[in-house]
């Protein structure tokens, strides 16, 4: 199967791509991802979800609510941060902006004085630091050794330093992982599974909102794993709400509570991601 997620080769939605498609291609954005799958471009997409340091992935919540699509799989995987650069001294650090959070500590106590750089990807940092010497990279180990082919995108390996291995496990926290989602055409959509997404937009604000979206669940004995308000972007103080469920869309309390929040959600709409189980990946 092909898959695409975040590019350049070498990210970590890359290793986490690799679990579930013979043939990953990349993108620059999770929007752009996202649009991919729900066009049809491609049968699934990874996204990062979240991060047990950094919490949400604020993109790739807007991207789901701005797009009719399904969620298929989540696939957790622990994230090993290292240190890499050509030479010992550097002036700046670049890599994705949750990369450069989780090593937040680890930065402002060994290098105090770097720049931080926040680029699209953990890959495409590490290609910063191989073209140029004054700038490190945070991302795993096994970086620095380079792409394993070439094809993914046009490179010249050969004007390019190399990288060592400065420090390894420099993340902030050691229990660091991340969730990612496998996306799939709509149709492709599943009610089987252990856990349910939903997006929930009401179009509305008043006193007790969120207390009335979440008490159906309760009420059921249906256990909230995640909750999140993101701006709808339709004006100041609207939200969308984001809420993971320990729950299958096949199950008639899973069903009686999204009667109720359609209910209530009646000016604005429900939408049902889909329920999927949870694989667990090491690296």
């Amino acid at each position: 199967m092909k898959a695409v997620t975040l590019g350049p080769e070498g990210t970590y939605s890359h290793r986490a791509a690799s679990a579930v498609a013979d043939v990953v291609e990349f993108r620059e954005s999770v929007a752009g991802i996202v649009e991919a799958v729900a066009d049809g471009t491609y049968p699934r997409g990874i996204v990062p979800i979240e991060n047990s340091i950094e919490g949400s992935v604020t993109e790739t919540l807007d991207a789901l609510a701005a797009h009719d699509i399904a969620v298929v799989k989540e696939i957790v995987t622990p994230i090993r941060h290292a240190l890499l650069a050509q030479e010992t001294e550097f002036s700046v650090v670049a890599s994705h902006s949750q990369a450069l959070a989780q090593c937040r500590d680890y930065l402002e106590a060994e290098y105090p004085s770097a720049k931080l750089e926040a680029v699209a990807s953990t890959a495409r940092g590490v290609q910063r630091a191989r073209e140029d010497a004054a700038v490190a990279a945070i991302g795993h180990p096994e970086n620095a050794a380079g792409p394993s082919s070439a094809s993914s995108q046009s490179r010249s390996d050969d004007a390019a330093g190399e990288l060592q291995v400065l420090a390894e496990d420099i993340q902030d926290r050691t229990s660091n992982a991340t969730r990612f989602f496998v996306l799939a055409p709509v149709g492709d959509r599943s009610p089987a599974g252990g856990k349910t997404s939903i997006i929930v937009y009401p179009n509305a604000n008043y006193p007790g909102l969120l207390l009335e979206l979440l008490e159906p669940f309760a009420e059921r004995d249906i256990n909230l794993t995640r909750a999140e308000s993101r701006p709808s972007g339709e004006r100041l103080g609207d939200y969308v709400f984001h809420i993971d469920i320990a729950a299958g869309l096949y199950e008639d309390r899973t069903q009686d509570a999204l009667e109720v929040i359609e209910d209530i959600a009646e000016n604005g709409w429900v939408r049902r991601l889909g329920s999927y189980d949870s694989e667990h990946v090491l690296y």
